[in-house]
């Protein structure tokens, strides 16, 4: 066994983790957004007494993008920290690049604030 080895092994384990939980806490702001979103434009909605329906449809799509990529994403995540550690247990361990999950993420977020912006500059906002 060479301690070097182990050592680089378990600071990579450690990093695993400390990725997990930073995607943790992203999905968790993610899905939160979205589903605050959703009930503040409901409350504003039931005091305005408006009753847009394509309004609230709106709201609704965009809050449930926000909830989605945040499920997909921790799913993601998830799933690349368990690949990462059954990797880190073998004895020929060698980096190999993967997808960017990060990368992602973001256009998933992207293509919801495009939507949003349609939604706004069509009159389906709120």
């Amino acid at each position: 066994m060479n301690l070097t080895n182990e050592l680089a092994k378990q600071r990579n384990r450690d990093a695993a983790e400390r990725t997990l939980m930073a995607w943790i806490r992203t999905c968790l702001s993610l899905i939160s957004f979205g589903f605050g979103l959703d009930k503040i434009i409901a409350a504003i909605d039931r005091v305005a007494a408006s009753g847009d329906v394509q309004a609230q449809r709106g709201v609704q799509l965009v809050a449930a993008g926000f909830v989605i990529t945040g499920i997909v994403a921790m799913v993601g995540a998830t799933v690349q920290y368990r690949r990462e550690l059954r990797r880190l247990h073998q004895n020929d361990y060698v980096y190999r690049d993967k997808p960017q999950l990060a990368a992602a993420t973001a256009v998933l977020i992207t293509l919801i604030g495009v939507v949003a912006l349609l939604l706004v500059a069509f009159g389906a906002g709120p």
